[in-house]
């Protein structure tokens, strides 16, 4: 199983041992794949042991294996993996603990200005880790993250779809050519359900109320996510008449992370297209009109919005979207688009 490399070139393979997954890098696969076997061997032969002073890629590797794996799904602990090895293990993976200095580390820290504050932070989680179990292990007397300054980064902020990316989601998501392919999609938009809740939607999940469709969707974050919402004409049209899981991939099973990462990277380029992205040998030609920010929570955002627009009470907003603080709807709620400003405008115009 492939996945990031760490540097430019580098492959990385993995293998399970005693339940365990491990990752290796090569230069090339047949060497990716010859570490792999060689490290499995020793493994097996109780040889794999670490020393006293070891590089801090080998003490990091076991860290992360031993304290963060059995905590977190195997998609999760790939991505911490790949923070590791870009934004530490580049700069001072090849050094021995011992080696390395505070300024070192505040130097590496210090190059991720800029970047999201979500790879700030888990970096300097990784780092303070493994200096901290170094110190623990004894093989540093002090620990030099005590003093880290995290440098200012940026919050990936989620908004709703614009006028133009709303209209043309709709002419795609409508498009008979793709059938039930963005089925998913709708449910996030129409039901304002996180991805994993729609994945989860069975038709089962369908009531009525007072003559009105409902769908109960299983919250996957807390107690307060578990909720009931009512089901758009637009929507219940689309899956009134299936059985099961109500939005599935294209082998009519359940939507897996990956199947729904898929279908959204084929949305976004069927949104490209619809916007007047060229194609040439089925490969879409840059500039893309789509922008580069759009994500699937944007669909939930943007049912949060309509909710506001459509002036329903916060509160009852608070539980269709499944929030816990009703200060996460009031922010989505009080990020006024233009048309609530001119609405603004012309009744204070009107006002003699």
């Amino acid at each position: 199983e492939d996945i990031m490399p760490r540097k430019k070139g580098d492959i990385t393979k993995t293998f399970t041992f005693q339940g365990k997954r491990y990752y290796v890098t090569g230069k090339t696969e047949r060497e990716a794949i010859e570490k792999c076997v060689l490290k499995k061997r020793e493994m097996e032969e109780g040889r794999y042991l670490i020393s006293d002073n070891p590089l801090l890629k080998h003490w990091a590797e076991l860290c992360m294996e031993t304290y963060v794996m059995p905590k977190v799904k195997d998609k999760t602990f790939k991505n911490y993996m790949d923070i590791v090895n870009i934004y530490i293990l580049n700069d001072l993976g090849d050094y021995q603990i011992k080696q390395i200095k505070a300024a070192q580390i505040q130097r590496v820290v210090n190059k991720l200005t800029g970047k999201s504050n979500h790879v700030i932070k888990q970096t300097t989680r990784f780092l303070k880790l493994f200096f901290k179990r170094a110190v623990i292990e004894k093989m540093i007397p002090e620990d030099p993250t005590l003093d880290l300054v995290k440098p200012k980064g940026t919050s990936k902020t989620r908004r709703a779809l614009t006028e133009e990316e709303n209209e043309v989601f709709l002419r795609v998501i409508n498009n008979p050519a793709f059938g039930d392919r963005f089925l998913v999609f709708m449910i996030m938009y129409y039901c304002g359900c996180r991805p994993e809740e729609a994945r989860n939607c069975e038709s089962s999940d369908i009531s009525f109320k007072d003559g009105y469709p409902i769908l109960h969707v299983r919250g996957t974050k807390r107690d307060a996510s578990d909720r009931n919402v009512p089901i758009p004409p637009q929507l219940y049209e689309r899956i009134k008449d299936r059985e099961g899981f109500l939005a599935t991939n294209e082998a009519g099973k359940k939507f897996t992370e990956q199947a729904f990462d898929s279908a959204w990277d084929r949305l976004e380029r069927e949104m490209n297209i619809e916007m007047g992205c060229k194609v040439y040998r089925n490969a879409l030609v840059p500039p893309f009109p789509l922008a580069e920010d759009l994500v699937p929570y944007c669909l939930r955002h943007t049912y949060c919005t309509n909710l506001q627009k459509q002036k329903i009470d916060i509160r009852i907003a608070q539980y269709l979207m499944g929030h816990k603080d009703i200060r996460m709807t009031a922010n989505i709620y009080t990020h006024a688009d233009d048309s609530f400003v001119i609405s603004a405008a012309e009744v204070m115009n009107a006002v003699k």
